[in-house]
């Protein structure tokens, strides 16, 4: 989140966190509906609701989440403070297997926050490697499996004049080896948003192709991931001192993309945004269901006081 909407949310006003009891170690997740004046509301835009829960955790470096990954159940979370948080939920028991940990290495000497921003991440089922976004140092970090350690990083020169405190926001790693990045509020000519198409890693292949991605009006990307066919979910959140956050989910097919051409437009899926449950969305993660992809979404509280840690969850419409 950029300083500017921090320091605005500083006066905003939002729902205070409820949560229903507390543990010694570990986190809470308790249920929360899509809509607190509709209980029983299920769907926006074109998608279902599946579940929402806010999150508390006992460590007291729990929350400011920018990015997630999800591998049979286990979340991995990642700060925009280098730190990393695993637990397992399945939406219908306790959060468990809850551990916390620092990103071995990355930008800077991690003595300031400022040094680990991790905006975003994303990773390779494969060979387990996990790749994070850097804000401040527009780099991009490559660790092994479970970020045990670090093992290549690259300062990509298009990512080199990025604002430093709102570059590299999305990042999502495609099938056939491919990297997209989206800048969060560097700009094309015609106000789309900057965003890289790198030919593979972008640790071995650093040289980027640019291109202009036009998501809804007022919105920023702040996460992207891959649906099984190959298209492209984006995330994006917009902040306003009197009307609070929004989120919205567009789909983008890569194969459209054309390097210094004519921007690529994202469909917009759903705009969530007040009375409904939202908060300030900022990671993604695409899981397989029984009936199609679910979408699962996070948000990053900043660790301020009247901001909440969203989990939720949404399924796609059938054939989508």
């Amino acid at each position: 989140m950029s300083r500017l909407a921090f320091l605005a949310a500083l006066v905003a006003v939002a729902p205070l966190p409820f949560v229903v009891r507390s543990a010694p170690q570990g986190v809470v997740a308790t249920p929360v509906p899509l809509s607190p004046g509709d209980p029983g509301r299920t769907h926006v835009g074109q998608l279902r609701y599946l579940g929402g829960w806010v999150l508390k955790g006992s460590d007291r470096r729990f929350g400011g989440i920018s990015s997630m990954t999800i591998e049979d159940g286990h979340f991995t979370m990642l700060s925009d403070g280098g730190v990393v948080t695993r637990f397992r939920f399945d939406g219908s028991g306790p959060v468990s297997d809850y551990r916390m940990s620092e990103l071995p290495d990355g930008p800077g000497d991690k003595s300031r926050k400022v040094d680990r921003d991790s905006e975003s991440s994303t990773y390779d089922p494969v060979s387990g490697h996990v790749w994070a976004g850097f804000e401040t140092t527009n780099q991009i970090w490559r660790y092994t499996r479970g970020f045990a350690t670090a093992d290549g990083h690259v300062a990509p020169k298009l990512m080199a004049d990025w604002p430093g405190n709102l570059g590299a926001e999305a990042m999502v790693r495609l099938h056939d080896g491919r990297f997209l990045v989206f800048a969060e509020t560097k700009t094309c000519k015609d106000g789309s948003h900057v965003a890289l198409l790198f030919a593979g890693d972008p640790v071995e292949h650093p040289d980027a192709q640019g291109f202009c991605y036009k998501g809804p009006p007022n919105f920023a990307p702040t996460d992207a991931a891959e649906l099984p066919d190959g298209r492209v979910i984006v995330l994006h959140r917009r902040f306003g001192v009197t009307a609070g956050f929004a989120a919205a989910v567009t789909v983008i097919d890569p194969k459209a993309i054309v390097p210094g051409g004519a921007p690529i437009e994202g469909k917009l899926l759903a705009t969530i945004a007040p009375p409904l449950t939202v908060d300030n969305m900022e990671a993604l993660a695409i899981v397989p269901g029984p009936n199609g992809p679910v979408l699962w979404i996070a948000s990053d509280d900043n660790y301020f006081f009247l901001e909440r840690t969203l989990l939720m969850a949404f399924a796609l419409p059938k054939g989508f």
